[in-house]
């Protein structure tokens, strides 16, 4: 999801970028060398029609809480069935199949994430992968991910099942730097996993600062605690018992999926209930 950071998390992280032992590379990172590739058969679909856009993600800001979230608001009429199309950062598939590539991360994705000596993972433990997911159009769309190198390759298994099991993503991309200082617009539903950040409300490291956790349509499976929703125009998608494309339930495709790479899901947690977060370190 999208991440607003507080002022309490910028003076964390600027902390952290003095107490860090991390080290950036000495010498350039490799260009991105593809070191695995998969393909999944799946049942031939017609994509449907692409969706009006009828939302701009991210273009208004909310007033902030005294925790530094945004105001918690109803959802829009234009989210209560999320279905938002994709806009492709990277060249689709052509044969519209499932593809996936692991590589070492290139230096110009790296300048453009949120990695930083201070972080908790060097650069060269993590990976960039490459990986098509289905729009909520129905078409075939590539997205970008930064994972540990310890969970790349179960991380591209899962995805190629969703991908044959026809879950829908909005999209999936690296988050910038841009993103943990941005004021919240609680819209975001950006799929995605390597963030350097500290857990929510927290001044440890959060399992994605490790590349160990995965953010799934974080608009469709928000995070709750107490008065909280998270994002915060999500309030619609609390109610499991409506269930629209997108959303992440207790023994789906989707659990089982990572739950057979050894990840958790936060979605059966008491509190909070994080239903976006998988996680390999079970927080």
């Amino acid at each position: 999801m999208r991440r607003r950071a507080t002022a309490v998390t910028g003076t964390v992280l600027a902390l952290a970028v003095s107490a860090c032992s991390a080290e950036a590379p000495s010498t350039p990172l490799p260009a991105p060398s593809v070191v695995t590739t998969a393909s999944v058969p799946t049942t031939p679909s017609v994509p449907s029609p692409a969706p009006a856009v009828t939302w701009q993600v991210g273009a208004r800001p909310l007033p902030r809480r005294a925790d530094g979230f945004g105001e918690v608001e109803p959802t829009p009429p234009e989210l209560v069935n999320r279905a938002l199309p994709t806009k492709d950062l990277l060249p689709p598939p052509p044969d519209g199949e499932y593809h996936a590539t692991i590589s070492p991360v290139p230096a110009d994705v790296l300048a453009r994430s949120t990695w930083q000596p201070a972080c908790p993972v060097k650069a060269s433990d993590l990976r960039y992968l490459t990986m098509t997911f289905r729009g909520f159009d129905g078409r075939a769309h590539t997205g970008e991910m930064l994972v540990n190198a310890s969970g790349a390759t179960g991380i591209t298994k899962v995805f190629g099942q969703l991908f044959a099991a026809h879950f829908p993503l909005e999209e999936m991309r690296v988050t910038s730097p841009a993103e943990l200082t941005a004021p919240p617009t609680g819209d975001g539903n950006t799929t995605s996993a390597f963030v350097c950040r500290p857990a929510r409300g927290q001044t440890t490291w959060s399992a994605h600062a490790f590349g160990l956790a995965v953010d799934v349509n974080p608009f469709c499976n928000p995070y709750t605690q107490r008065d909280l929703v998270l994002p915060e125009l999500a309030s619609a998608y609390v109610d499991r018992a409506r269930v629209r494309p997108g959303m992440v339930l207790a023994g789906d495709a989707t659990v089982r999926a990572f739950a057979a790479i050894g990840w958790s899901w936060g979605g059966a947690w008491t509190s909070p209930k994080d239903r976006m977060h998988f996680t390999a370190t079970g927080r």
